[in-house]
């Protein structure tokens, strides 16, 4: 008997119920067994868990909302003791993993992989040990809509499965860089589930573009400077090495993300994995976070099985772990809450280069057949091991101290609406008060030619600090930064941060001037500000001898006056996002 009971984001298929009629256990086959290089479809994924869900009361399935598509969006938990409570899991010690698939829907083998070993564990057909110590949190199919965008040709560089879906979803987004302006219900339902479960560890299962080598995965770690010294040092030092090399012990030798200018030979670059994308909104959150990327041009069933084999390789080091997996995140967690000072921006550390020893094919060039120019391509028949640059360090570019709290006006509700899904603890201002405060005026930033994800994204952002008395209206909300998930508060707030709300444009209403002059009624005024204020007199003959094309602009001469007179709106390009600093 299948019961559902409410809940407050769905539906809970319930598996647990002490008073469910158990199905007799029955073989459940996917497609990817009858045919490998097959991958199963949406339904066909969330169909398999719900059956698996019938048989093992150690399954819980349930709807968070709905995708962009108009269909659900599923989580599956995975608890040996069949308790599905996070605070009780987590208070029992429990390393909660969560793994996402799908969200290129073209790159599917997460989704096979996922149910291969949601399956084997529960027949024992792995070591069922490995949830001893680890819940599992599965999103099967993440990208609905471009799951259902089925075909077989939108990979063009990918060798099979023989269909599979689209990289963008229903609004031909790309999830993957939807974490922070939440443009999709997709998204919505990520954000519900990731900070319900906050997990300890996750995984983000992908295939690769780019150049050919001898490796089926390859691994994006969380960028481990921006990662912050306590959970970078680990993963570091301790986590990847062990992965590694449990990884070459099965067999499915891995190599780091192979991100090159050209080919491996020039060396490659670890990713910098900002908060738009999966990782990086993680690790805004202390989640120890990797993308495993399987290469593109090996037989799909090979990259099934590498991402079978590197989930199972995740749970091996839990298992073995756990204890130490919780104690540092609990530290950095702790000095999220506390330290004071915070970076938000980064860029390659040229002078700092690792090395290792890389297993690739030699690169070379051949007349092409349709332009007559040197074309590349990789030699099969020229395998090598040698050793690349790796370019693995990253420093900051910008820090700020942060302050006791932040103020954001009630109007901006679309800002408000993120920060509350992300868990962020903020309270509501009972009347009116005029507090002293940190302002930013904007002073300089570039925006993009083109739309990008649906934005015309601001970067290079430059600001110009202010202090001043402002009165805030009642409902108008405080937001304190004594928080966990205070790199996430910092991150977004702060304008000049590349992921802020602000390069996403939800503040761009400040960047248009509402009120002007007409130069026939501000002639006289602005003669009498002149007389007033012999600076501002003596500022304007300055800059009119050093600017000859100012000097020859009557009009910009009066909008000079005019921008420094009271007539002229103090709320242009002052982000209206206030801290308070004592």
């Amino acid at each position: 008997m299948i019961r559902y009971i409410p809940f407050l984001l769905g539906l809970i298929f319930c598996s647990a119920c002490s008073n469910k009629t158990i199905v007799p256990q029955v073989d459940i086959k996917i497609p990817f067994e009858k045919n490998d290089n097959q991958t199963a479809t949406y339904h066909e994924a969330i169909d398999f868990y719900k059956k698996m869900a019938n048989q093992y009361p150690e399954i819980q399935i349930t709807e968070y909302g709905l995708s962009d598509v108009g269909e659900p969006i599923h989580a599956v938990v995975l608890s040996k003791s069949k308790i599905f409570d996070p605070n009780q899991l987590k208070q029992e010690g429990k390393v909660i993993l969560m793994v996402n698939n799908a969200i290129h829907a073209g790159e599917p083998c997460g989704v096979d992989a996922t149910m291969l070993l949601t399956r084997d564990l529960m027949k024992k057909e792995v070591n069922q040990q490995l949830l001893d110590k680890a819940v599992v949190v599965i999103i099967p199919f993440y990208n609905i809509g471009g799951g259902l965008n089925r075909g077989a040709f939108s990979r063009t560089n990918q060798n099979g499965p023989l269909e599979h879906g689209f990289r963008g979803n229903a609004k031909n987004l790309d999830l993957n860089r939807d974490f922070i302006k939440v443009d999709s219900k997709n998204a919505i339902a990520f954000t519900r589930i990731f900070q319900k479960w906050k997990p300890d560890i996750f995984l983000d299962n992908h295939t690769s573009n780019g150049a050919d080598y001898q490796y089926t995965m390859t691994m994006i770690a969380t960028q481990h400077n921006k990662l912050g010294k306590t959970l970078g040092n680990f993963q570091q030092t301790e986590m990847l090495p062990t992965l590694y090399k449990s990884m070459e012990a099965k067999n499915w030798e891995m190599t780091p993300y192979v991100y090159a200018r050209k080919t491996p030979d020039d060396g490659i670059a670890a990713f910098l994995d900002l908060p738009r994308y999966s990782s990086g909104y993680a690790a805004l959150f202390n989640t120890l976070s990797f993308i495993p990327e399987t290469h593109m041009l090996k037989p799909f069933k090979d990259r099934v099985k590498s991402t079978y084999a590197f989930m199972e390789t995740v749970l091996e080091y839990i298992d073995k772990n756990a204890e130490k997996i919780k104690t540092i995140r609990h530290k950095a967690i702790k000095e999220t809450r506390t330290k004071q000072t915070f970076d938000i921006n980064w860029t390659m550390d040229i002078e700092k280069v690792d090395s290792f020893l890389f297993k690739g094919y030699e690169a070379k060039y051949k007349p092409s057949l349709i332009s007559g120019q040197d074309r590349l391509y990789y030699d099969h028949n020229a395998p090598y091991s040698k050793y690349i640059s790796f370019y693995n360090h990253y420093k900051a570019t910008a820090t700020i101290d942060k302050p006791k709290a932040y103020i954001v006006s009630q109007a901006y509700s679309t800002v408000i609406d993120r920060l509350k899904w992300n868990g962020v603890e903020m309270q509501q201002l009972k009347e009116n008060k005029t507090f002293e405060v940190e302002m930013y005026r904007i002073e300089d930033h570039q925006t993009g030619k083109s739309p990008y994800e649906g934005h015309y994204l601001h970067k290079k952002i430059k600001v110009k600090k202010l202090r001043m008395d402002k009165t805030f209206r009642k409902g108008d909300y405080l937001i304190y930064t004594n928080q966990s998930g205070n790199r996430y508060i910092i991150e977004t707030l702060e304008p000049h941060a590349p992921d802020s709300f602000f390069a996403w444009n939800f503040f761009d209403s400040i960047l248009q001037q509402k009120e002007y002059f007409s130069p026939y009624v501000f002639e006289d005024l602005a003669i009498q500000y002149l007389e007033d204020d012999p600076k501002l007199k003596q500022d304007l003959e300055k800059k009119k001898k050093e600017n000859e094309a100012f000097a020859k602009n009557a009009y910009a001469q009066l909008e000079y006056i005019y921008k420094r007179s009271p007539h002229y709106e103090n709320t242009h390009k002052l982000y209206p996002v206030a801290r308070l600093v004592e």
